[in-house]
């Protein structure tokens, strides 16, 4: 029989700050052993009307991500949350997902001892991947849906000529992809409208994919 071994748990640190905040995100996340991260360029959707449950008023934005192992993520959460006050309207907002596997690393190890406790689940992070334009329509979708709001992130696909498509989904053009945060009891709806507006199930017309929110910091509804 083979023995036994430890399974790494790692999670991807999500911080959505105002444009010129993601550098210093950076600096102080390295102080708790985090050996870095990328960040992206995006812009946020919020209507008026509706609650901002991102807690961000400026429309431009600046989003972070950050792989380390759970026992560095959680210390990271509640470092970033004393010095930049996620916990106040209007100063951003920080949250972890699960990261079941990871390569092309050694700068994440996992702590001997550190385990993965039952966590309840009370938002997701959805994921859409659709062409550049399309965006705006996936946000006024999820809307519909219950959505109070996203961030448009923009991103270019990437890929050899020989292998052009990605689930029957061109990588070349440049894509827009749209993070929302939800709370979990509004997950499918927003889904499942987005779906059907934008013919989701179609041969090219984009991706949608969930993960589950660890920890968070800086949501209000």
């Amino acid at each position: 029989m083979l023995p036994n071994k430890k399974t790494p748990q790692f999670e991807i640190i999500h911080v959505i700050v105002k444009f010129g905040i993601g550098s210093k995100i950076l600096k102080e996340a390295k102080k708790c052993g985090v050996k870095g991260g990328t960040l992206f360029l995006g812009k946020g959707t919020i209507s008026n009307k509706l609650l901002n449950l991102l807690s961000i008023t400026d429309m431009r934005k600046e989003i972070v991500m950050m792989i380390s192992n759970r026992k560095t993520s959680k210390k990271t959460l509640e470092h970033l949350n004393k010095v930049f006050r996620f916990d106040k309207p209007n100063h951003g907002i920080i949250f972890t997902t699960s990261l079941t596997s990871l390569m092309g690393t050694r700068s994440c190890q996992i702590d001997e001892g550190e385990e993965r406790g039952e966590e309840e689940i009370m938002y997701q992070n959805i994921m859409v991947v659709v062409d550049k334009g399309k965006a705006e329509e996936v946000i006024e979708a999820a809307q519909k849906g219950g959505s109070k709001g996203g961030t448009i992130i923009n991103a270019r696909g990437s890929g050899v000529h020989e292998t052009s498509k990605l689930f029957s989904m061109d990588i070349e053009p440049e894509k827009e992809v749209v993070m929302i945060l939800s709370d979990e009891n509004y997950t499918d709806a927003i889904c499942e409208k987005i779906s059907e507006d934008l013919k989701i199930n179609e041969p090219g017309n984009g991706i949608i994919f969930v993960q589950d929110v660890n920890r968070t910091y800086g949501i209000y509804e």
